[in-house]
């Protein structure tokens, strides 16, 4: 009787234990300066600070069966994976000109005697972390800084986790505030919501460029090998391939296959953004991107906005970053998803 109380015992604590696994749970690691974002039980993403990244950023990211659609480089590189850009790292937000200063190619790679003319965000503290039916959220707050300390932006971002089936929805909403000076966005190509992706999700290419082992050892190859890469951009307005740089839409989309399922990654611009239909900054190399900010590059100078803010002065971004496998890309329903996210506040 003893024994068979014993065995029940365990199993309940194993099934207690299996039971707190289901949904989305964080984890913060404060040594490695990271919050990871488990799925039952599994990592799907994780929102990193390092110091060499200059920038908070969520990566990896996974499907929800598991599927990686990031680019490893610079943090832990893949075989076959390009080394370019070490700057575009997971999915970011930040940009090339502000107040004179770049962000947005801001990382260890750049020369001590020339770092006087990027600004770093700086993590200022996780605020919140709330996980519940309906997904998970984690609210942090950031400065972007000066060379010499000077705080010129603060940042309150809110992460939102929701998953659907095979879909998951992260949602970024931004809330940029000008410090004690005037802020200027200056109109360039290179911003604002960022996502470097996959090698096998990249548009095949015949460009010559530099990859890397399993060991980090980097090796210049004359032609690109493109077996297994397999991706292709679709915007809201029907423009797919290369040609989706520099057109305007509410929605694009990048899509192919990837450990053998279709992979599906979409960003969603809300009407109530800045520069709403943001331009596509999407390039083929595996560069993800919309730009609000930059118009002028993109309508060939018909076009300029420099974005100012005044002292204590605010502006709030949203997007909708949709990651599904299983499913090949659908325009209806991706205008569905793009509809109701208009609709909200």
């Amino acid at each position: 009787m003893k024994k068979l109380l014993l065995l029940l015992s365990i199993q309940a604590l194993a099934l207690g234990g299996f039971a707190q696994q289901k949904g989305f749970s964080f984890a913060e690691h404060k040594d490695k300066q990271q919050v990871d974002l488990l799925l039952n039980g599994k990592m799907i993403t994780a929102y990193c600070y390092y110091d060499s990244a200059k920038k908070g950023f969520l990566w990896p990211i996974n499907t929800v069966d598991g599927i990686t659609v990031t680019r490893g480089y610079p943090f832990a590189p893949r075989a076959g994976e390009r080394t370019d850009h070490p700057h575009h790292q997971g999915l970011w937000m930040n940009y090339e000109a502000v107040n004179g200063l770049d962000f947005w190619n801001h990382s260890t790679a750049i020369a001590f005697d020339k770092r006087d003319k990027y600004g770093t965000i700086l993590n200022h503290k996780i605020v919140d972390k709330k996980t519940g039916p309906e997904g998970a959220t984690l609210v942090t707050t950031a400065d972007w800084v000066r060379p010499d300390g000077h705080v010129l932006l603060n940042e309150s971002t809110t992460h939102r986790f929701t998953t659907k089936g095979n879909q998951l929805f992260i949602d970024r909403i931004t809330t940029l505030k000008a410090n004690d000076l005037d802020v200027v966005f200056k109109d360039v190509k290179d911003g604002f919501i960022a996502l470097r992706v996959a090698r096998e999700l990249e548009l095949p290419s015949q460009q010559a460029d530099v990859f890397v082992d399993a060991n980090g050892i980097k090796t210049a190859v004359p032609k690109i090998n493109n077996e297994g890469v397999t991706g292709n951009y679709l915007t809201s307005e029907g423009v797919s391939g290369d040609a989706s740089w520099s057109t305007r839409g509410r929605w694009t989309a990048l899509h192919g296959k990837k450990d053998g399922k279709d992979i599906v990654i979409a960003i969603f611009d809300h009407p109530s953004n800045v520069g709403y239909p943001a331009y596509r900054h999407a390039r083929g190399y595996g560069l993800f991107a919309i730009n609000p900010l930059g118009q002028k590059v993109f309508s060939n100078g018909k076009e300029e906005l420099n974005l100012t803010l005044k002292p204590g002065q605010s502006t709030t971004f949203h997007y909708r970053v949709l990651v599904s496998s299983g499913e090949p890309v659908n325009a209806a329903a991706l205008n569905g998803i793009a509809d109701a996210f208009a609709k909200e506040q």
